[in-house]
Parts: C-alpha cells; structure tokens; sequence
C-alpha cells in the first residue's frame, strides 16, 4: 500500500498553464483584448482567468485599461518575455522542495548529495524555460533547448512506477 502523495507526479500548474495560454493570445493580437475573449479564446474558467491576469499585470507582464477600447496587451513585446518569466510571476520561484530554495537544503548522511540533484533539476528547468519566448511558441520556432527534447520519441512517453 502506497503512503499518500507517493504516486503524484512533478505538475505544471493550471494556472501556469492558463497564464502562458493567455499571453499568446494576446502576443498574436494587435490591441487590447477584453478578458472575456481570453477566456473564451482559450477555453479558460473566466473567473480565474481574472485572477490570473491581475497577477501577470502586478508582475509586469501585462498591461490594462480600462473603457471601451480597453482590455489586456503585453507589456513587453513577445520576444521579451520568457516562458521563465511567466512561471515565476504565477508560480513564485522553479523547483522548489517542501516549499524551499534548494540551495537552502541541508542533507546529512546518505542523502547528503540530494541538494545537488535538486540543484540541477532546477538548472535544467531553466535551461529549457529561460530560453524559450512567446514569440518563439507563437511561431513554432522552439530553440535547440527545446527541440533537443521533443525529437527524442523517449520523451512522449510517460513513465509510472
């Protein structure tokens, strides 16, 4: 019998997910888009889009106006905003452990090298994250940090226990 929590994978958050969704949207508009066509656009829970689109604009991702020519646009030009950028701003900071900066863990005796494996999952997030831009997904021209992963057929695969 497995302990709960034990068969639980490593998740992008929705939220994550539905900020990124968003702001493509918006990097392949011209003007302002209302929240409503975001959600609908996108097929996203209105409500939490809301939410969501507060957080990237105190983030700095995003800018809003109000009134009839109002609604959301990208703060910064797409090729400006990274997909790093976005996780930070609504997840907080990329592998964290417990809820703390790996590089603030201490392990004592068999596990005293974990830290380092922690360290270097955080490095290879931000080796594929930090280096691919909206812009870039928008176009389908995913970088090398990307592509080297998606051409290996042993990465659609998910693996279980």
């Amino acid at each position: 019998m497995s302990a709960v929590g034990q068969n639980r994978r490593m998740q992008i958050p929705a939220k994550t997910d539905y900020a990124i969704r968003a702001l493509l949207t918006l990097a392949a508009s011209d003007g302002s888009v209302s929240a409503e066509h975001l959600a609908q656009e996108q097929d996203l829970p209105a409500k939490f889009l809301g939410a969501i689109l507060s957080d990237l604009r105190r983030g700095g991702l995003v800018t809003s106006q109000r009134g009839p020519e109002g609604g959301f646009k990208l703060a910064r030009h797409a090729d400006q905003i990274s997909i790093a950028d976005v996780v930070r701003v609504v997840s907080g900071p990329m592998a964290g452990v417990r809820g703390m900066r790996p590089e603030t863990l201490v392990y004592e005796g068999d596990s005293a090298h974990l830290r380092e494996v922690w360290i270097a999952v955080r490095g290879a997030l931000r080796g594929v994250l930090e280096h691919v831009t909206l812009d870039q997904v928008l176009r389908g021209e995913l970088p090398e940090a990307v592509t080297r992963f998606t051409t290996e057929s042993d990465s659609w695969v998910t693996r279980t226990p």
